[in-house]
């Protein structure tokens, strides 16, 4: 889930920069806010445990360029501990193995909080320690016993303006191919599109959880003759309402403010039942770097200043309310956590994700493959 998101924010910085949008140095900047880190060009190894410095593994990609840390550098220059990527993927099963060889190299992880939670519940992370990670820098909900959020995102109901005299404003909508004609594009992983259904069938939010998978894959499979693609990434979700195979499609926030800006609003979105995701943040136990530095950094990225840069390059929802202020004006639309936008949605729920997710995404793909 997560993790397919974090590559595609990496992948947005890249088209922007190409584009012109924005400048090398933003570029670099807003990689090292994505991932909390001073990437210094580590190879296939990764980085290693040492003294005075705490190593964040997340996905790789052109991050391993970055020089420039919205967040590592800020917080180098604060503590004097300098913070290393390793773009290795932090897995499951790589924390796992991290945890049982005895003597782990990593620090920090970017990890679903969902997964934070299971593998915690193993001894495999560190309890946050909330009296160095500010809970009132959280938005209420989203601070999770062994993962602390660092950003936000949603998926939202992204459409093509020309096509509709009406736009869709509801999940119901965007499963109504009568009133509302065209092709769909649904999200392959599963996550966010179990509550679409079930929301367009008409469970209330307050009732979504537990979700009712049956239910949820039968109005999928009754659907499927509608949906033109399952879009594995965020440029594919893009390049389907772009090149018109799609008409609406249920995409990732950050994407569809893109496709907002660059057609000038002919395809544009709603946040009307968006669904809201959040990135966290881990610590390893017994990671090398030291508990108390770990949990420094982790409060460093809690500034408001540094998750607007963050919001700014990519459209990241800051898990710091105080930043959504901050924000110019004219931004702050596109913002999924501001107050005009919040209320709209509905939260994934890490403790349903934690327990259903594996089974879920199996009978998912068996229904979207068949």
């Amino acid at each position: 889930m997560n993790q397919h998101f974090q590559k595609d924010c990496a992948e947005i910085l890249t088209e922007r920069h190409a584009k012109g949008q924005i400048s090398r140095r933003q570029m670099m900047a807003g990689l090292g806010a994505l991932l909390g880190t001073t990437t210094l060009g580590l190879g296939a190894r990764g980085a290693q445990a040492a003294e005075g410095q705490l190593v964040f593994v997340n996905w790789g990609g052109d991050a391993l360029d970055a020089m420039d840390a919205a967040f590592g550098q800020p917080f180098t220059a604060e503590s004097g501990i300098k913070v290393l990527y390793d773009g290795s993927g932090p897995t499951e099963g790589a924390i796992i193995a991290q945890s049982k060889s005895g003597s782990p190299t990593w620090d920090l992880v970017d990890a679903e909080p969902f997964s934070a939670q299971a593998l915690g519940r193993q001894g495999m992370m560190t309890p946050i320690d909330y009296d160095i990670v500010d809970p009132a820098k959280q938005r209420e909900g989203f601070g999770w016993e062994y993962a602390s959020s660092c950003y936000f995102y949603s998926y939202v109901i992204a459409y093509d303006a020309t096509q509709f005299d009406t736009p869709p404003t509801s999940l119901a909508d965007f499963f109504d191919a009568e009133n509302f004609p065209g092709k769909r594009a649904m999200y392959k992983w599963g996550a966010g599109m179990w509550e679409a259904a079930l929301l367009a069938d008409g469970v209330a939010p307050a009732d979504l959880y537990p979700l009712d998978l049956d239910r949820a894959h039968k109005k999928i499979e009754a659907f499927k003759d509608h949906i033109g693609a399952f879009w594995g990434g965020g440029a594919e979700s893009q390049s389907l309402l772009l090149n018109g195979d799609v008409s609406m499609a249920l995409i990732w926030n950050t994407r569809a403010t893109l496709l907002h800006k660059d057609t000038e609003g002919e395809i544009t979105y709603t946040y009307d039942d968006g669904i809201i995701g959040p990135g966290g943040i881990a610590v390893l136990a017994g990671n090398p770097g030291g508990t108390e530095a770990a949990m420094q950094y982790i409060a460093s990225t809690q500034v408001p200043e540094r998750q607007v840069e963050l919001f700014m390059l990519l459209g990241n929802g800051p898990s710091n309310p105080a930043a959504d202020s901050l924000i110019p004006e004219d931004e702050r639309r596109f913002n999924p956590m501001d107050p005009a936008n919040l209320p709209k949605q509905v939260a994934l729920d890490m403790d349903w994700y934690e327990t259903n997710y594996s089974a879920a995404l199996d009978a998912y793909l068996q229904i979207i493959s068949a």
